[in-house]
C-alpha cells in the first residue's frame, strides 16, 4: 500500500512539476555556494492570434450604402447597419462655424435657397450633373464617412477594405467623385461595387424579382432575374415632387397674406417643416371601387390621427342623482370630415391652419398616379407608377415575366407611405384584368376584336365540322370487309378494327397494356415531393433592405460585379477602367472552369488584371 510519503517521492506524477522549461533558470556558481538569479527578462510567447483589435482590423470589411439624402454604415456580417447620417445644411458649415449653438440662432432657409435651391442642402447629389460641384460631392461623401466612423462604429480611420452600394443609374462622375474621396482621404485597399437591386433580391431571398424603388429623385422598376439585371425603366415621380405637392397642399391653407412668396423665392415654406408634414401625415387612399375601400380609408384615418375624438369605444358618462346631470357633446358622424390642425413657423410669421385629413391623400395622388389624366398624355419619362410596373412586365420574355411578377419588392423611402403599396399592387392587378398582356392597345384593336366579320369560323346557321381540316375534306367511303364488317376509308388502312393483309381480313389483337417504366415512376414521385416555385401571379414579397442583403452577399463571399483597387484607380483614374464586355467575357470563362464555384473567392479581393466599373462603366 502507497503512502504520502512515497507518493511525494514521485516527481513525475506531481502537476506541479508538470510545466514549461523557463528561460529564466537558476544558475549556481561553483566556486560559490550561493544561488544567484538570472536578470535577463523572460521573452514572452507569440500566440496564434493578436490583440482583438488588431486582428478585427485584418478581416472588417465596411459595407456603405449611399442614397440621395441618407447614407447607412455598418460591418459586414451583421444584420443591420450600425448608423445613418442624413445629409443636410448643417454638413456644409465651415471649420469654427458655432453659430448653430448660439442662443436665439435660427437657420435663415430663404436666403440660402434662394435661386431655384428650396431643399438641395438635404441631397448629396442630383443625377443631372450640369451645374453640379463633384469636389463638393466628394467632400460631403468624406464628412458623412468619419461620423459615421466616430459616431456610430467607434473605430479609426485605418484602411480597411469598403463595399458602395450604388443605384444602378448613378452617373459615372459621381461614381468617380465618390471613389477620387474615398481613395485619396481613406486609403482603402480595394472597394467592391453592388447594385442596390440586387442586393435587395437577394435581402429578399429569391434569385428573380421586379424591384419598384419609390426614391427620392425618381421610381425605378429593375427586373432581375438570376441575380442579373435584364431590364430597368424609370419616371420622375418620386419623393421630391411628393413633398413639392405637399408644399402646394400646405400653401392653399395659409391666410392670404402670407401666400405671396418673398422676393427671389418660389416657396412660403421651409422644405424640412414640409418634408416633416409629408412623414406623419400623407396617406394613399384605395383604388376607387376596390372592396374595402372605406374600410381603409377609416383605418388610414384612426392609424395617422390617433385622436380620443375619433375613438367610438369610449364609455359614457354616468351622472349622479344629487348632481344636475351632464349635458354630453354630440359626436361626429361618419360624413362630417375630420379636421386637422397643422402648425407652421416657418412662414412670415407662426399660424395654425385646419385642413381635411382627406386633403392629405391629395399629394400621394397626384404624384404617383394622376387618375384623371389618359395614359396617352404622359411621356415615358413621367409614367404613373401602375402603368411604370405594367409595361415594365410586358416588355419582359414570357418565362421571366412569369417569375418576377409573382415576386414584386416594393423598397424606397416612399414605400412607407401608409396605403402606398397595396394601392399600386390593385392598380397593376386591375391593368392586367383589364388589358391581359397584349403590348398592342388603341381604338383599332378593340373594334378588330369587336368585327365578326374578320374573325374566321364557319358561315352563320352552319355547325362548325370536327376534326382535322385533313379530315373534313377527306371524302368518306363505306368498304365492305369480308368477315361481314364495314369501315370507313378515312380511318386509314391500320385502323383499331383489323388491317388486310394479302387480300384477307385480319382483326387486330387486343391492346397490350402499356408498361410501366420504373424509372419515369421515381422521377414523377420526386418531382410531386418537391414544391414547385410560385410563378404566373402577381404577388408582393418583402425584402430586409439594400444593404442587409450586401451585408448577407459579403457574408457568404460571393465575387462583387466591379473590384477597384486603390493602385490601379490612382495611377488610372476613371478612364482605367475596361469595357464591360471584355472582362465580363473573362468572368464567363473563369466561372466555367472553376464549375460554377462563384462563392470560394474572397469579396472586395482584387484580381490584379483588367477591371471595370461593372454596370456603371457602360455608357
Amino acid at each position: 500500500m502507497s503512502t504520502p510519503t512515497a507518493a511525494a517521492l514521485l516527481a513525475h506524477r506531481s502537476v506541479a512539476n508538470i510545466r514549461a522549461p523557463s528561460r529564466a533558470e537558476e544558475s549556481r556558481d561553483p566556486s560559490s555556494s550561493t544561488t544567484t538569479t538570472a536578470t535577463t527578462t523572460p521573452l514572452r510567447g507569440l500566440s496564434a492570434f493578436t490583440t482583438p483589435s488588431s486582428l478585427r482590423a485584418d478581416e472588417e470589411i465596411i459595407i456603405v450604402e449611399l442614397g440621395t439624402r441618407k447614407l447607412h454604415i455598418g460591418f459586414s456580417g451583421d444584420a443591420l447597419p450600425r448608423g445613418t447620417v442624413w445629409f443636410g445644411p448643417d454638413q456644409l458649415r465651415r471649420v469654427g462655424d458655432f453659430r448653430e449653438w448660439q442662443a436665439g440662432y435660427r437657420y435663415d432657409w430663404r436666403s440660402e435657397t434662394a435661386g431655384g435651391r428650396w431643399g438641395r442642402d438635404y441631397e448629396l447629389w442630383r443625377f443631372d450633373v450640369r451645374g453640379v460641384d463633384l469636389g463638393l460631392v466628394g467632400d460631403r461623401v468624406e464628412r458623412a464617412l468619419r461620423e459615421g466612423f466616430t459616431k456610430y462604429m467607434l473605430i479609426d480611420s485605418r484602411p480597411r477594405r469598403m463595399i458602395f452600394v450604388l443605384p444602378s443609374g448613378l452617373p459615372i462622375p459621381l461614381l468617380s467623385a465618390a471613389l477620387d474621396s474615398v481613395f485619396t482621404r481613406f486609403q482603402p485597399p480595394t472597394i467592391s461595387l453592388l447594385s442596390s437591386p440586387l442586393a435587395i433580391t437577394v435581402g429578399a431571398g429569391v434569385r428573380s424579382a421586379l424591384v419598384v424603388d419609390l426614391g427620392w429623385s425618381e421610381t425605378v422598376v429593375t427586373a432581375v432575374y438570376e441575380y442579373r439585371e435584364v431590364s430597368s425603366r424609370r419616371s420622375i415621380r418620386g419623393g421630391r415632387m411628393l413633398v413639392e405637392n405637399t408644399h402646394r397642399l400646405l400653401a392653399s391653407y395659409l391666410p392670404e397674406p402670407l401666400k405671396r412668396p418673398s422676393l427671389g423665392q418660389d416657396h412660403v415654406l421651409s422644405f424640412e417643416e414640409c418634408s416633416d408634414v409629408t412623414n406623419r401625415m400623407v396617406w394613399c387612399r384605395p383604388r376607387p371601387g376596390a372592396a374595402g375601400a372605406a374600410a381603409a380609408a377609416a383605418a388610414a384615418e384612426q392609424q395617422v390621427t390617433q385622436t380620443p375624438s375619433s375613438s367610438s369605444s369610449v364609455l359614457p358618462t354616468v351622472p349622479e342623482h344629487e348632481e344636475p346631470p351632464q349635458v354630453q357633446e354630440p359626436t361626429p358622424s361618419a360624413e362630417e370630415p375630420t379636421i386637422i390642425n397643422i402648425p407652421l413657423t416657418s412662414c412670415a410669421r407662426p399660424v395654425t391652419v385646419s385642413i381635411p385629413f382627406d386633403a392629405f391623400s391629395d399629394p400621394c395622388e397626384e404624384t404617383f398616379f394622376d387618375s384623371q389624366y389618359a395614359p396617352a398624355s404622359f411621356d415615358d419619362h413621367e409614367l404613373p407608377i401602375p402603368l411604370l410596373v405594367y409595361r415594365s412586365l410586358l416588355q419582359l420574355p414570357l418565362d421571366v415575366r412569369a417569375v418576377c411578377m409573382a415576386r414584386i419588392i416594393f423598397t424606397g423611402g416612399c414605400a412607407n407611405v401608409l396605403g402606398l403599396r397595396g394601392r399600386i399592387f390593385d392598380e397593376v392587378s386591375h391593368l392586367v384584368r383589364e388589358r391581359g398582356w397584349d403590348p398592342v392597345q388603341g381604338r383599332g384593336v378593340e373594334q378588330y376584336k369587336k368585327n365578326t366579320k374578320l374573325k374566321r369560323g364557319p358561315p352563320v346557321g352552319q355547325p362548325p365540322r370536327q376534326g382535322t381540316p385533313e379530315q373534313q375534306t377527306q371524302p368518306q367511303i363505306q368498304i365492305t370487309t369480308p368477315s361481314g364488317g364495314s369501315r370507313e376509308s378515312g380511318e386509314g388502312e391500320s385502323g383499331e378494327r383489323g388491317q388486310e393483309q394479302d387480300g384477307i381480313w385480319q382483326d387486330s389483337p387486343a391492346r397490350d397494356a402499356p408498361q410501366i417504366d420504373p424509372i419515369d415512376e421515381q422521377l414523377k414521385r420526386q418531382a410531386d415531393k418537391t414544391p414547385k416555385p410560385v410563378q404566373g401571379q402577381l404577388r408582393a414579397i418583402e425584402s430586409v433592405g439594400a444593404w442587409s442583403g450586401a451585408s448577407l452577399i459579403t457574408h457568404f463571399k460571393a465575387p462583387a460585379l466591379a473590384v477597384v483597387e486603390k493602385d490601379q484607380w490612382l495611377q488610372h483614374g476613371v478612364a482605367g477602367a475596361s469595357k464591360p464586355g471584355e472582362v465580363e467575357h473573362q468572368v464567363m470563362s473563369k466561372s466555367t472552369s472553376s464549375h460554377r464555384q462563384s462563392l470560394g473567392g474572397g469579396l472586395g479581393r482584387g484580381s490584379g488584371g483588367a477591371w471595370t466599373l461593372g454596370i456603371w462603366g457602360a455608357v
